[in-house]
């Protein structure tokens, strides 16, 4: 007996679930790398490169990944990277029962950099392939947005799914069960989800389908939301590279410890996400009132976290900066697609992670130094005090700068 297809709502959910499955995973393989860094007795810089292992290479990756999807169509490029993500996670899981000391360490820190790299591609194939499994160009803001709110519950539960999984089940697991994760989105986008793919629109070989004409061709708007976007990372990103440390400080040594702090932050994320699904179309109508407000509210949980009195005031914080971080990177993922035609929608991708996921790489190894010559509270403070004021400064400039949206995908 034929199986009939899923409907196209049926479809959406299923990649949704998938999706945010993989997150979880994810997640509980960082926080478990985290912990493992952190107990094998590291110092902040090597957590903090650890996480720019993650981010960084989107400063060289996102270009190429931007232009191949949409050269070669976002289908493929999605598989192929969720195939390399499986690998470099099965990588991780392997450093631990093979290798101990500095080897490990670089084993895991490789392991990182793999999946920073198949990630970056990931990321960008998956902003463009949901524009082909919407039906309508109207629900596309809305399904971004859901898809930013699925990742953040992925976030949610995956580190004290993580913390959990250390203590249960031993490291190498942990890191083996974050790499099973990508076993079920590969199955659904290879066997079970049929986007119309006639929808998809390809860029042609030559100087017209490169990064540069996609930031020239953008507008001045977006080039401005990206250049927003970026200073914010880049002067008072959150960095979460360092959370093992934030957390082993304000709670304790233990990894639930840990995975309860990266809680409270995702639990912030999926605010932030929701606050910006709900509000979708009027904050895609104001870029850089939304993005200038959603960096303002990190940097002010920043300095309130530099004057924290007790763990609960700063757990309050932390669930500030996991608002308006999501709240800023899904805003202007969503504003550059909305914005953009769909025929550049993979370099518009390539685009944005080169300006939230690099910037706060570099932002993440800017605090580890900080904090290396001073201590926390005074890197929580010199970000927070100076994102504040660029956030500030770009309200007055262009806060009533609107957004035209392009109706087409």
């Amino acid at each position: 007996m034929t199986r009939l297809p899923l409907r196209p709502e049926q479809q959406r959910k299923l990649f949704l679930v998938a999706s945010g499955i993989s997150t979880a995973g994810s997640f509980a393989g960082i926080t478990a790398k985290g912990y493992i860094l952190m107990k094998g007795g590291v110092d902040p810089i090597v957590l903090a490169l650890n996480f720019a292992a993650l981010s960084l290479p989107s400063l060289l990756i996102s270009g190429p990944a931007g232009v191949r999807t949409d050269r070669i169509g976002c289908e493929r490029v999605l598989i192929q990277a969720q195939w390399a993500l499986l690998a470099a996670a099965t990588l991780g899981a392997l450093a631990i029962p093979m290798l101990t000391g500095t080897a490990q360490v670089v084993l895991l820190l490789t392991s990182t950099l793999l999946a920073g790299i198949a990630g970056t591609y990931e990321l960008t194939a998956r902003n463009k392939y949901c524009s082909i499994l919407v039906e309508e160009s109207d629900q596309l803001a809305g399904y971004l947005t859901s898809f930013s709110v699925v990742f953040n519950v992925g976030k949610l539960v995956g580190p004290p799914i993580g913390g959990w999984l250390v203590v249960a089940t031993g490291q190498a697991w942990a890191l083996g069960i974050d790499a099973a994760s990508y076993l079920l989105p590969i199955a659904s986008v290879m066997f079970l989800l049929r986007p119309d793919r006639s929808r998809e629109v390809r860029s042609a070989e030559g100087a017209q389908a490169s990064l540069v004409n996609a930031w020239t061709s953008c507008g001045s708007t977006l080039r401005g939301v990206l250049m927003l976007t970026a200073l914010l990372c880049l002067v008072g990103f959150f960095h979460p590279g360092l959370a093992p440390l934030i957390a082993f400080e304000l709670l304790g040594d233990k990894a639930t410890d840990l995975g309860l702090f990266t809680s409270v932050l995702a639990a912030g994320s999926i605010t932030g996400g929701v606050m910006l699904q709900r509000n979708s179309a009027v904050f895609c109508r104001r870029p850089f009132q939304t993005l200038a407000g959603f960096g303002l509210i990190t940097a002010v949980a920043q300095m309130g976290m530099a004057r924290s009195p007790n763990a609960g005031f700063s757990l309050v914080m932390a669930f500030l900066i996991g608002a308006g971080t999501a709240g800023l990177l899904s805003s202007c993922n969503l504003i550059t697609q909305i914005g953009s035609p769909q025929v550049m929608r993979g370099r518009m991708a390539g685009l944005s992670q080169i300006a939230f996921l690099g910037g706060g790489g570099l932002s993440g190894l800017l605090v580890a130094g900080l904090v290396t010559v001073s201590d926390l509270s005074t890197a929580f403070a010199l970000t927070g005090g100076v994102s504040a004021a660029v956030a500030v400064i770009w309200i007055k400039r262009r806060g009533d700068q609107l957004l035209a949206p392009v109706r087409s995908t």
